[in-house]
């Protein structure tokens, strides 16, 4: 097969869809690749890099999605990018459709077949190429808010981790999955008061094991997070629905309850947010304030350490991308994990979150396959 590798157009997007070892294995397997000029050039992956491995240098994105089979990306595409796909064309990338109806519509349009990262499952129902970038999103979302926290960033000037005779920052964390988790692993690291949501007390007990003790566990209703984030210096959103949009925890009304110069920050802001009040923002510009509360609602968080993060995404993609590579769509036939991931093909919609969020009509993904 041959498989392109574009540069990233969002906001400060530095991370690549395959990095030179990636693509050594991929041409070793008998595939062509190819890489648009400079495409990890920003995180020390030159063009000569590539050329070693074996890939091919184009000049352009146009020429990587003209000539290629498949494409292999990280994040959604573009405007401009949805528009050079073509029918029966794969995209292997992260999607994030419930919160883009205009991205959404734009895929359909193009007739490709459009598998994202963030809803491809394991056997134990897991999300495994969502998994490491929301350890590092996780443990990035805590660095971010410690460091708006600061007088001079608009904070109201706490350190976490305080000081003696000075009591920690308080620190609110709603989800306990993978990304709350790392977040907690952080703020636990700098001396912070955690309390933690979650709506399994399962996963809360398992919480309090794993930080032994460390942390206030509570079971996620609307008054205990009221109350909780009234009292917070930092509130971090990491909850996830997946495929589908996230739901709105904490009100507006929470927020104007919020003390002045507390920091918000919202890591499921690419399906939608958790907080009332969020936007999403830019690595160049990541926080705006409403009501005296600084928010962080970095779209693409992760980009911020783009190499690391494209190490740790490479690890999990590339047997996937290996078995695309191999069988196309065959692969999606027999393997229902991968075909989890399958949220839109030739047109159709294919991942029932992701219908229900937008209003599209539902089409089972083993049935899409087969016409």
């Amino acid at each position: 097969m041959r498989i392109g590798v574009p540069r990233e157009v969002k906001n400060h997007e530095y991370r690549v869809g395959l990095n030179p070892v990636s693509v050594r294995e991929l041409v070793s397997a008998g595939h062509q690749v190819l890489v648009e000029r400079d495409a990890g050039a920003a995180i020390d992956y030159t063009d000569q890099a590539y050329q070693a491995a074996g890939a091919v240098i184009t000049g352009s994105a146009a020429e990587v999605y003209s000539q290629c089979e498949m494409i292999i990306k990280v994040k959604e595409p573009q405007t401009e990018e949805c528009r050079m796909l073509r029918p029966g064309q794969v995209l292997f990338t992260y999607l994030h459709l419930a919160a883009s109806a205009e991205g959404t519509k734009l895929l359909i349009d193009s007739g490709a077949i459009c598998i994202a990262y963030e809803t491809v499952t394991d056997n134990r129902g897991r999300l495994p190429l969502l998994a490491p970038m929301s350890e590092v999103a996780g443990r990035m979302s805590v660095q971010a808010g410690a460091h708006h926290l600061e007088k001079a960033q608009g904070g109201r000037g706490v350190l976490l981790g305080g000081v003696p005779g000075v009591g920690p920052g308080r620190v609110v964390i709603l989800g306990g999955g993978v990304v709350g988790a790392n977040a907690t692993k952080v703020a636990v690291g700098l001396g912070a008061s955690v309390t933690i949501f979650d709506r399994s007390v399962d996963r809360l007990r398992e919480l309090e094991q794993q930080f032994d003790g460390c942390v206030t566990t509570l079971f996620a209703t609307t008054s205990a997070i009221e109350d909780a984030v009234s009292h917070a210096d930092l509130v971090i959103g990491a909850v996830l629905v997946p495929g589908a949009s996230t739901p709105k925890l904490v009100t507006r009304e929470m927020i104007r309850g919020m003390i002045p110069g507390s920091v918000v920050v919202d890591v499921a802001i690419d399906q939608g947010g958790c907080f009332e009040t969020s936007r999403p923002t830019t690595h160049q510009q990541p926080t705006f304030v409403v009501d005296g509360v600084v928010h962080y609602c970095v779209a693409n968080m992760p980009g911020g350490v783009a190499r690391t993060a494209t190490q740790a995404l490479n690890n999990v993609t590339l047997p996937y991308v290996m078995r695309l590579a191999e069988s196309s769509t065959g692969a999606l036939f027999q393997d229902e994990n991968l075909r989890n991931g399958l949220n839109i093909h030739s047109g159709q919609v294919t991942h029932r979150g992701v219908a229900e969020s937008l209003g599209y009509p539902y089409v089972d993904p083993f049935e899409a396959l087969k016409i």
